[in-house]
């Protein structure tokens, strides 16, 4: 089945014709995801008349001859009784019945270890249960491949198979081929993705020129943080004719809580339960963003509801666990996370979140467990790299944290939180010029927590630059009152403190006295700023002019290799600002 060029949009009809032919295909074959995927961009797609929709495939003589023992496979298959479908196939010749022989051996195998992973799994333990078949099926399956006798399907089993024995590049290589065999295939695709570990191996790759591609670059641009260019990319998908699809809506939504657009991600959450509102899929990161915007009645709402859905699902655990956690009971939580891992091993989200709550309990060694399961998951994880970082700052081991940092720092580049925390642990480690560097860039990409200036502030402070450190100063106390935003009055106490006294030494008195009149405004400063302000009146009374350089030179470089603008101190213009 040839699929249409991803260039070809336009052909709709097309499109959907292939949608429900693989959908079929898949279907045979007991490949539920994949079949889930290309329903939901069906659905979103208009119907077919009847004659448009296309007759199901011919059989050949090794299907009639297999279609019994199929069939029968099948029903074992679907009461997930794998041994039983198995031992019905063999010796069956058709490619159909061979890929479900073997799909039925691989999970059988998972189900097997899956088993024992439920029973034997503790906070310390590592993955050591394995699927026994693994071993065989590579053996059964190389010999085929080499023979060049497996299909688009097949070539998929064999990649899995590659990539739970640890042999990626192999894996990569087969994953590729899968999605020339079978390009509408979207399990190949999504298993290449989880494979792809930065832009230039994603360049690298040789794949096929088809509309799924468009799909697959978008989920990469998502894993890869690239988040610009995915939710491009998402746009086009929508305005090609995909504009229902709920798939297309619940990435957009991932995307934007990726680059803490929360709004934007709640809106489109809240969307998507409208049209979909027994989903279960996603509804864990939704309820991350309820969570961080402390929204205790609708995280409340969405764990019971879940719960009437389905309370044994790995994502209903996560909701219910961080529902916990934003209630402080910290060890509920962990034991609903717990739980979501009992249901699936491999579950990202759950271990990161645990890692999290053994964080509050004080459990430095168990949270290290949990988020070093979360990087064997997906080593792409920031958060488990930053919970890393976080851990071993506790511990007081700050070149171990630098470490984690730098990994969570390479996943993020333009995350603001990351260069601070990079910056905080160069300072301990004495490492100025480089903790300067990391300020002044968390400063330049957006600082979330306008966290970044206060810290090179003190740290100029720290080393007696202090025409550096009033320009700082200068620009925070600006850029908090310039969003509207009120942050803890200490902190702009802290500026208005030491920018009255800078101005005073540099007796321009004007500005020292605007400084010093603002101190009063909060508790902490007042008594400073009435005393500075005597000190004003004395000098003065005394007959001491102010400087008549306004525009102190002040060489603003905390970047090595003069990579910051130079700058000057000018006066600070406080009389249009209110605290």
């Amino acid at each position: 089945m040839a699929a249409t060029r991803c260039s070809d949009f336009g052909d709709l009809v097309q499109i959907k014709k292939q949608l429900i032919s693989i959908i079929a295909q898949c279907k045979e074959r007991g490949l539920v995801h994949s079949v889930k995927w290309a329903s939901e961009l069906a659905f979103s797609l208009d119907p077919l008349p009847l004659n448009e929709i296309p007759p199901p495939p011919e059989l050949t003589e090794e299907d009639a001859q297999d279609l019994d023992a199929l069939c029968l496979a099948k029903s074992y298959f679907d009461l997930k009784e794998y041994d039983r479908a198995a031992y019905f196939l063999r010796g069956c010749r058709s490619q159909k019945a061979y890929f479900l022989y073997m799909y039925s051996r691989y999970l059988s195998g998972e189900k097997k270890k899956d088993d024992e992973t439920v029973d034997s799994l503790g906070p310390l333990e590592k993955g050591q249960v394995r699927n026994e078949a693994l071993r065989e099926l590579r053996v059964e399956l190389s010999k085929k491949h080499s023979a060049g006798e497996l299909d688009g399907f097949a070539l998929y089993l064999y990649g899995v198979v590659l990539r739970k024995l640890d042999l990626l590049k192999e894996a990569v290589e087969i994953f590729v081929a899968a999605t020339h065999a079978l390009p509408l295939h979207w399990g190949s695709w999504l298993e290449l993705c989880n494979l792809i570990t930065n832009i230039e191996m994603l360049k690298s790759l040789s794949l096929p020129d088809c509309w799924v591609r468009d799909f697959f670059m978008a989920h990469m641009y998502t894993e890869l943080q690239m988040i610009k260019e995915a939710l491009q990319k998402y746009q086009s998908l929508m305005e090609a004719g995909f504009a229902k699809s709920s798939y297309i809506i619940s990435q957009i939504a991932v995307a934007y809580h990726n680059i803490r657009d929360i709004d934007q991600a709640l809106y489109l959450f809240n969307e998507l339960r409208e049209q979909d509102p027994f989903r279960i899929e996603n509804m864990d990161t939704f309820s991350n963003l309820l969570y961080v915007r402390s929204m205790k009645p609708e995280l409340s709402y969405l764990a019971h509801n879940l719960v009437e859905i389905d309370k044994y699902r790995v994502e209903t655990c996560c909701v219910i666990g961080n529902y916990y956690s934003l209630r402080s009971q910290h060890e509920k939580a962990a034991l609903y996370f717990q739980r979501a891992l009992k249901l699936n091993p491999r579950c990202l989200g759950a271990w990161t979140l645990m890692g999290h709550e053994y964080m509050e309990m004080k459990n430095t060694s168990a949270a290290i467990q949990a988020y070093r399961h979360a990087i064997e998951v997906n080593k792409r994880d920031y958060r488990a790299w930053y919970g890393l970082g976080q851990t071993y700052e506790i511990l007081k081991m700050p070149f171990y944290s630098l470490y984690y940092y730098r990994k969570a720092h390479q996943l993020r580049p333009n995350d603001s939180r990351m260069l601070v925390a990079l910056g905080e642990c160069y300072e301990k480690l004495s490492q100025q010029v480089e903790a300067k560097k990391c300020y002044w860039r968390a400063y330049s990409v957006g600082d979330v927590e306008r966290m970044a200036l206060l810290k090179l502030a003190k740290l100029h402070e720290q080393l007696n630059e202090s025409d550096d450190a009033a320009q700082c100063y200068i620009i925070y106390i600006q850029d908090i009152f310039s969003c509207g935003e009120q942050l803890e009055h200490a902190e702009v106490s802290t500026a208005l403190r030491y920018l009255g006294q800078y101005y005073f030494k540099n007796k321009l008195y004007d500005e020292a006295s605007l400084c010093a009149q603002r101190c009063c405004d909060y508790n902490d400063a007042r008594e400073e700023g009435k005393a500075l302000l005597r000190q004003i009146s004395a000098v003065r009374e005394q007959g001491e002019p102010s400087s008549t350089d306004l525009s102190l030179p002040c060489v603003f470089n905390p970047l090595s290799n003069n990579t910051t603008p130079v700058r000057r101190v000018s006066p600070l213009d406080l009389s249009s600002v209110t605290p």
